[in-house]
């Protein structure tokens, strides 16, 4: 009996590495599709909400049966949570694609969760990061430096899409932050379908100042409509489900680690499908990032051994 339970938690957390794995891949895949719409004519915010719009009908027919949370400053922090996982970030990561290379977009916004442990180090003292963490995080920016040396200076492209990419890193860290609260009292589903709807509420007035919208005829061509369902369905709603369900079975820091792989996918299918030009000076930075993320998480995992 005993071995017959040992071999259902085996199962279970292979099938947990797995849907890590397979997670990374939608979300690195994705800035693929990003910029396939918008090379079809569609703004940054349009892109966000058609694509969010699709993730939150999907969420609310599994989760619809509780509509408001236990408090207005609850409330408001799903409101922070829309703003800064949803249209802010996306908006941002979107319109920096416009600008530089999609695999520098995806390098530069794997940073968040180191910026995120030097957020919690300010606001809580008991959780200040390590020297393993410090060590990682400098190895890391100096990738980030040559990311964007890369792209505005050997390409000749515009380095506002690697600052843009730095915004969208930050931004997420916050949400990482007030998810923190919100994790304790609500339900994984719950949480997303109140940051898919205030995330394209708070989009919306965007895309208005958009000093022309995408006509919705463009919408009825058939790869628009791939793409966009891809976005939607697999890289926003299975994604976000299968990445609970991982996070539930390993625990946050070991299904983060799966995170690393994102830009590489990146660089991969950008070099493949986009034909975009890597100079060695980007795969440098593309090294000194993982690295340093690598680095910075091993030596932290030693440092609390001792």
């Amino acid at each position: 009996m005993s071995n017959d339970r040992n071999i259902t938690h085996k199962r279970s957390v292979l099938m947990s590495h797995l849907g890590a794995l397979l997670v990374v891949i939608m979300w690195g895949v994705a800035f693929i599709s990003t910029k396939v719409l918008l090379e079809h004519g569609f703004r940054p915010a349009e892109i966000y909400i058609y694509r969010f719009i699709l993730a939150y009908l999907l969420v609310l027919a599994i989760c619809h049966k509780r509509l408001w949370s236990n408090s207005l400053r609850d409330e408001v922090l799903f409101i922070v949570c829309g703003l800064c996982a949803g249209s802010i970030y996306f908006i941002a990561e979107n319109t920096a694609i416009e600008y530089t290379l999609v695999s520098n977009v995806s390098l530069i916004t794997s940073i968040s969760p180191l910026i995120t442990t030097f957020l919690l180090a300010l606001i809580y003292k008991n959780e200040r990061p390590g020297r393993g963490t410090y060590i990682g995080s400098i190895i890391a920016f100096l990738g980030v430096a040559c990311v964007i040396f890369n792209s505005s200076f050997v390409v000749k492209m515009n380095p506002l899409g690697d600052l843009l990419s730095l915004s969208a890193a930050i931004s997420w860290s916050v949400y990482s932050l007030v998810l923190r609260k919100l994790n304790a009292t609500y339900s994984t589903m719950f949480i997303t379908r109140k940051t898919f709807f205030y995330g394209v509420i708070t989009a919306i007035p965007y895309m208005l100042t958009e000093p022309q919208i995408t006509p919705f005829s463009n919408l009825l061509d058939l790869e628009v409509i791939l793409h966009l369902s891809f976005l939607g369905i697999v890289a926003s709603m299975l994604a976000y489900v299968l990445w609970a369900i991982s996070v539930k079975q390993l625990g946050a820091i070991q299904a983060s680690n799966y995170m690393y792989i994102t830009p590489i996918v990146t660089l991969i299918a950008s070099v493949i499908l986009l034909n975009e030009h890597i100079t060695w000076i980007g795969y440098t930075g593309c090294a000194l990032i993982l690295g340093g993320m690598w680095l910075g998480d091993t030596l932290s995992r030693k440092e609390a051994k001792l």
